[in-house]
């Protein structure tokens, strides 16, 4: 793994020494992690940034719907990965209804 040396502000690394010692974990891993979070997000914004922008350069109601559409879904997708929730599926509520439907007709 290459090494960076960054500088920072005394301040700043004052923050994060005692971050380290609270979380008992290195100054260079909670760094790391930070960095990866920021790219992430620079990523994305990035991605959907453009996405608006096709949008728009074809000023198309349709094509708008869609890239607000797909936002929808990235949020969606995002927050089942950081498991926040479950998947919501159709087919799944629809599956315990008639569960529900055949323990009833059993009584």
């Amino acid at each position: 793994m290459p090494l960076v040396s960054i500088r920072l502000p005394d301040d700043v690394e004052a923050r994060l020494t005692r971050e380290a010692e609270r979380t008992q974990r290195p100054k260079s891993e909670i760094a790391r992690d930070a960095i990866v979070d920021y790219l992430q997000r620079t990523e994305r914004n990035r991605f959907l940034t453009e996405i608006a922008r096709a949008a728009r350069d074809r000023d198309s109601a349709d094509t708008l719907a869609t890239a607000e559409e797909a936002l929808t879904l990235d949020n969606e997708s995002l927050a089942i990965g950081e498991g926040v929730r479950e998947p919501s599926t159709k087919s799944g509520a629809a599956k315990k209804k008639r569960t529900r439907r055949t323990k009833n007709k059993k009584r």
